[in-house]
């Protein structure tokens, strides 16, 4: 079941208020900013073997354990801002996505440096298949399996799915003319 049908279906009143922002006003909608882009590549990565609200609870922790997810400061972090991390009690302290995240940092500003931007890296690959992105995310990044690319994808616009058509979040998403749909 998708994510769209899942919340849809859910009672109004057991639809938790999280899951309700995210799906209606981000789940979906392209991002154009590549700090946010690796903000949610950071989730995703996070949410590997977790509920997604879990994530969506510690989002704000998240941003102020990452500096904001700025690229540029996680990219120098020390291993001192490792054990920082590994010690965050508001964020999942999993070394090894802990240490995607820093080493992840890394590769998107290299990609920067040749395309100009994370977004640029990503709209030059378009359009992929979800096993062709999976190729190029494992080859590209750290702790990135078909799950994690497909809803990084998804949820950012490259990927169609996050919504069905009948879901009144799709019309929205389509003002925005995600990359799906070019």
């Amino acid at each position: 079941m998708s994510y769209c049908l899942a919340i849809e279906g859910m009672k109004p009143e057991s639809r938790k208020e999280l899951h309700k922002n995210y799906h209606d006003n981000h789940y979906g909608f392209p991002i154009h900013d590549d700090n946010e882009l690796f903000g949610r590549l950071i989730l995703e990565i996070n949410q590997a073997g977790l509920s997604w609200e879990t994530i969506l609870k510690k989002e704000e922790s998240f941003r102020k354990a990452y500096d904001n997810f700025d690229i540029q400061k996680i990219a120098a972090y020390t291993e001192e801002d490792r054990e920082r991390l590994l010690g965050d009690p508001g964020i999942i302290r999993n070394k090894l996505k802990v240490n995607a995240a820093i080493e992840n940092a890394k590769t998107i500003i290299e990609l920067q440096k040749e395309f100009g931007s994370f977004e640029k890296w990503l709209e030059h690959h378009h359009p992929k298949t979800l096993q062709e992105w999976m190729k190029i995310f494992k080859k590209t990044f750290k702790f990135t399996g078909g799950e994690i690319v497909n809803e990084f994808l998804m949820s950012i616009g490259f990927l169609k799915g996050c919504h069905d058509e009948s879901c009144p979040v799709y019309k929205d998403v389509l003002k925005h003319k995600p990359m799906w749909e070019k």
